[in-house]
């Protein structure tokens, strides 16, 4: 199942991503937190290679990943963890390096359907819908991926 919700025209935009994954949630964690995990699905489509320069999973740890086009263009999300609640809950902040933008914060949390989980990803303070509607693509892309890959 694949829902969006959006707060719209307020000065801050946020998002709501559902998507159920066909592997048992201790399996989806460790999809989230574990480096070379990360490196198979965390970016928005498969024209992305994802490089895991940081991934310090624990409360007040950090994250660099960056996620390098073939065509040449490069992102690098940082952040750090605000919550790690395994196998159910992760928080952290998120902002893109080198650009202006607020850092936002993004909960992912993984409901146990037995053979499944349901992924409900929230990111929220995002400084528009412009910002909200790109971000959206992302997070749609990266969870299509986390679905095939984990």
């Amino acid at each position: 199942m694949d829902t969006t919700a959006t707060t719209g025209r307020s000065a801050v935009a946020a998002l709501e991503v559902r998507r159920t994954i066909p592997a048992p949630r201790e399996r989806v964690f460790k999809a989230w937190t574990e480096a070379a995990a990360v490196s198979r699905w965390f970016a928005p489509t498969d024209d992305y290679t994802t490089l895991v320069h940081e991934l310090d999973v624990r409360v007040g740890g950090r994250f660099r990943i960056e996620m390098r086009h073939k065509g040449g263009a490069q992102n690098i999300a940082v952040g750090a963890y605000r919550e790690i609640a395994a196998p159910e809950r992760l928080a952290f902040t998120w902002r893109w390096e080198g650009h202006e933008m607020p850092e936002t914060l993004v909960t992912v949390q993984l409901l146990d359907r037995g053979a499944e989980t349901e992924v409900v990803l929230t990111h929220t303070g995002l400084p528009n819908e412009e910002s909200r509607t790109k971000h959206q693509e992302g997070w749609f892309g990266c969870l299509d991926r986390l679905t095939t890959k984990v």
